[in-house]
């Protein structure tokens, strides 16, 4: 039974369980899980549903497709100091398109918790891409509402990581946790540790919190789906901290 015919909009606990799962998928835990649910609300649903209290996903997709753009824009920018301009370009437009994002989406398990009017709904407007992808730009929006600037970034490049690497190539993954070992082992003369501190969620999408240390400090922490994408991830938090002090 889909998300819509089983979830209600009101406030408490009820609101919370209903998202444990989608927020363990997402690796972001939420201060406020109302304006995740907002980010999931099709336009048919309120056609179906009125609510003057309610809206669509529309201007939290909004927000997020302009955030998605500039930080992964930012992001090939720095990554690529040689590219041109036109080359950046066509990178940005391969990652952003509907097709990647829907790709994402359902990576996420979004699909299950979009709220969609029943004539959408058995029209198969779960796997539609446009739905998809503007859930997922809803949802980034609503990192940014509820986070932060810094939160939805880090968000953005986690849930693209794949996408990058199917792109171009295993060479442009960046190896955070040989950068890592280099930086300490020529600074400290020992070698970064990882651990995990937490792991959870159902066995088919369990999300992995680690954390790296040199020697007794704790340098980072990250989350992933696996523990290898944790620790890259706390590798990288290790990294920036090293290089702000």
């Amino acid at each position: 039974m889909y998300a819509y015919h089983r979830f209600e909009f009101n406030n408490g606990l009820d609101i919370l369980s209903n998202y444990t799962v989608l927020q363990e998928s997402l690796g972001i835990t939420f201060n406020s899980v109302e304006i995740l649910q907002q980010a999931l609300v099709h336009r048919s649903y309120l056609n179906e549903n009125p609510n003057p209290a309610l809206a669509s996903n529309e201007r939290l997709e909004f927000l997020g497709d302009a955030v998605l753009g500039f930080v992964v824009a930012e992001d090939l920018y720095q990554r690529l100091p040689h590219s041109s301009e036109g080359e950046l370009t066509n990178l940005r437009s391969a990652l952003v398109r509907g097709e990647t994002l829907g790709r994402i989406a359902l990576s996420l398990g979004l699909q299950d918790y979009l709220f969609l009017g029943k004539g959408e709904d058995d029209s198969g407007g779960r796997s539609r891409i446009r739905n998809l992808s503007c859930a997922l730009e809803a949802v980034i929006g609503a990192v940014l509402v509820d986070k932060g600037f810094d939160p939805a970034r880090d968000f953005v490049l986690r849930i693209m990581q794949g996408e990058y690497e199917r792109l171009l190539g295993n060479e442009f993954k960046i190896d955070y946790k040989s950068r890592l070992q280099q930086m300490i082992q020529s600074e400290r003369k020992i070698t970064p540790s990882y651990r995990t501190i937490n792991e959870e969620g159902p066995a088919h999408a369990k999300v992995f919190t680690v954390e790296v240390v040199a020697g007794e400090e704790t340098l980072g922490q990250g989350s992933g789906t696996n523990k290898r994408a944790a620790e890259m991830e706390a590798a990288r938090f290790a990294i920036e901290n090293l290089e702000e002090e």
